[in-house]
């Protein structure tokens, strides 16, 4: 049998084929709010913070080599992968996550955009909120920012990097948008 003939079996009785919707909905806007600024400079600083656990094995081999007999060559190539690798996490990677994070809050949802190589876009219904909340580390304290966080049944969402003011009124407006407002 051939295809032809199924789709003639299947509509038998009808003289037209069945029409489908092919119009797709519009696509959404980008969430317009950026983060702080300073975010980015808070980034910077935990990345390189974090860049010291490869730098002190590599030190350490490049020392080895030092008192041993290896070749200096071996020494550079050592110190290039923790050199490529700082200067990725440190000076690429946070000025294009900063420019890329985004949110917005509506009445009927949370948007948040984030990603340098893979884009994630995440909607959180306002009805799913269970829990919202300002968290700062000394960091953040120390350049005047905060984190919202939103907790949902399904797990938990952050919109890093508000200033403190900033942070606490989005916080208050997820919370009042929610009805979680005795939360807070």
């Amino acid at each position: 049998m051939v295809d032809s003939d199924l789709t003639d079996i299947f509509h038998q009785g009808s003289s037209q084929k069945p029409s489908y919707d092919t119009t797709l909905p519009k696509p959404r806007q980008e969430p317009s709010q950026m983060l702080d600024p300073k975010a980015l400079r808070v980034w910077r600083i935990g990345a390189a913070l974090g860049t010291l656990f490869i730098w002190i094995p590599a030190a350490g081999a490049v020392i080895g080599m030092y008192f041993g007999d290896w070749l200096w060559p071996w020494a550079l190539l050592i110190l290039l992968f923790p050199l490529l690798i700082t200067i990725l996490q440190v000076f690429v990677i946070p000025p294009l996550e900063w420019r890329r994070w985004r949110y917005e809050v509506s009445e009927r949802e949370i948007d948040l955009q984030r990603g340098v190589f893979v884009m994630t876009r995440t909607l959180v219904p306002m009805s799913r909120v269970q829990h919202v909340d300002t968290q700062q580390g000394p960091l953040l304290r120390y350049y005047g920012l905060s984190a919202v966080t939103i907790t949902t049944a399904g797990g938990g969402h952050e919109i890093p990097g508000l200033s403190e003011d900033v942070a606490a009124d989005v916080r208050d407006r997820i919370a009042a948008l929610a009805g979680v407002a005795d939360d807070v």
